[in-house]
C-alpha cells in the first residue's frame, strides 16, 4: 500500500498534467472519492491543492512534454552555480550569454506547447515563465521544482539566499524542498496557542480541565481550522481564477490589437485596389474609344477600297470595249 506521501504525489502528478480549467472539478472529484475510501488526511491534502496559475501550467507541461529543455536548463544551472562557487568570471560571464539564449528558446519552446493545446500565452504569462526558467538555474531547489512539473505558480530567485520554491510547489516534501524563512533558513512551523479569559485560567489553575471541556474545545478547534483551512482554499482558488483571468484578458487585449492592425492593413489594401480598378476602369475606357475610332477607320477604308476596286473595273471595261480585238 503506497504511503501518503507517494499516493500525493501520484494525484498530483495526474492533476498538474490537466488544462487550468479542469483542474479544480477533478481535484474536487478525487478528494471526494479518497474521502469515501476512509482516506480522510490524503483527502484533506489533496483537496488543499491549489489550482496552477497559467505560468505554472505552461512549465509544468513543458516538463512532461519535452523533459530534455527543461534537463538542459537544470543542467546549465549546475555550471553556473559551480562557476560562481569558483569565483570563475569568464566562465560566468559565457554561462550568463548562454542562460539568456537557452532560456528564451526554451520558454518559446513552452510557449508554443502551449498554444498547441489551444491555451493563449500572453506576454505576461511568457515573462513569468522565464522568470521561472531563470529561477531554476539560479537555485537548486527551483530546478528541482521545475523538473518535477508540480508547479501552483511561478518562481523567482535572485542568486542570494534560499529562493522560495516550497509555496509555489504542490506537494514540496515529496521533492525534498523544505520551507525558508525570510533569511533564507527552513522555516519552523510554530503554532499559537490562544489565551483563556482570565476567570477560566485561574479556575483551572484551581480545578484543572475536565476531560469533557477538553473534548469540546479540542472539537471546536478541528471545526474552526478546517474552516479556515476551506476558506483558505476558497481563496487561494479564487486567486488563481483572477489571475487566469486576466491573463485571458490580456491576451485578448492582445488579439484585439493583432487584429486590428491586420483590419487597418486590410482597408489600406482595399482602398488600393480600389484605386487600382478605377484607374483600369479609367484605361479601359480609353481603350474602348481607341477601338471604336479603329474600327470606324477600318470601315472607312473598307469602303474606299471597295469603291476604287469598282471604279478600276468599270475602267477596265469601258477599255475593253474601245480597243478592238487583234485578230488571231
Amino acid at each position: 500500500m503506497p504511503t501518503l506521501a507517494e499516493l500525493l504525489t501520484d494525484v498530483a502528478g495526474e492533476l498538474y498534467a490537466l488544462e487550468p480549467a479542469a483542474f479544480v472539478p477533478a481535484r474536487d472529484a478525487r478528494a471526494a472519492a479518497l474521502r469515501a475510501d476512509g482516506e480522510d488526511e490524503a483527502a484533506d491534502r489533496v483537496k488543499r491543492l491549489r489550482k496552477p496559475s497559467t505560468a505554472a501550467w505552461v512549465v509544468n507541461l513543458l516538463a512532461r512534454a519535452d523533459a530534455a529543455q527543461v534537463e538542459q536548463v537544470v543542467e546549465l544551472g549546475a555550471a553556473f552555480r559551480e562557476a560562481q562557487d569558483d569565483l570563475d568570471g569568464k566562465r560566468l560571464r559565457e554561462l550568463t550569454r548562454q542562460r539568456r539564449l537557452l532560456v528564451a528558446a526554451v520558454a518559446a519552446r513552452a510557449r508554443s506547447l502551449a498554444v498547441e493545446t489551444g491555451a493563449s500565452v500572453s506576454g505576461a504569462v511568457l515573462a513569468q515563465v522565464e522568470a521561472t526558467l531563470t529561477a531554476a538555474m539560479i537555485d537548486a531547489d527551483a530546478g528541482r521544482a521545475v523538473r518535477g512539473g508540480l508547479l501552483v505558480g511561478p518562481l523567482q530567485a535572485t542568486g542570494i539566499g534560499r529562493a522560495d520554491v516550497a509555496s509555489a510547489v504542490a506537494v514540496p516534501d515529496a521533492l525534498g524542498i523544505a520551507p525558508v524563512d525570510d533569511d533564507g533558513a527552513p522555516s519552523r512551523h510554530l503554532h499559537a496557542v490562544p489565551d483563556l479569559p482570565g476567570g477560566a485560567r485561574a479556575g483551572r489553575r484551581r480545578r484543572g480541565p475536565s476531560r469533557k471541556d477538553d473534548d469540546a474545545a479540542a472539537e471546536e478547534q478541528a471545526a474552526q481550522e478546517a474552516a479556515r483551512q476551506q476558506a483558505e482554499q476558497e481563496l487561494a482558488d479564487a486567486e488563481d481564477d483572477v489571475a487566469a483571468a486576466r491573463d485571458a484578458g490580456s491576451a485578448a487585449a492582445a488579439e484585439v490589437g493583432r487584429i486590428e492592425g491586420v483590419a487597418h492593413r486590410t482597408d489600406a489594401e482595399r482602398d488600393a485596389v480600389r484605386r487600382r480598378l478605377a484607374e483600369l476602369d479609367d484605361e479601359a475606357a480609353a481603350v474602348d474609344a481607341e477601338l471604336r475610332g479603329a474600327v470606324v477607320a477600318r470601315q472607312r477604308a473598307e469602303r474606299t477600297l471597295a469603291d476604287a476596286t469598282r471604279r478600276r473595273d468599270e475602267a477596265a471595261a469601258r477599255l475593253a470595249e474601245v480597243v478592238p480585238q487583234t485578230p488571231r
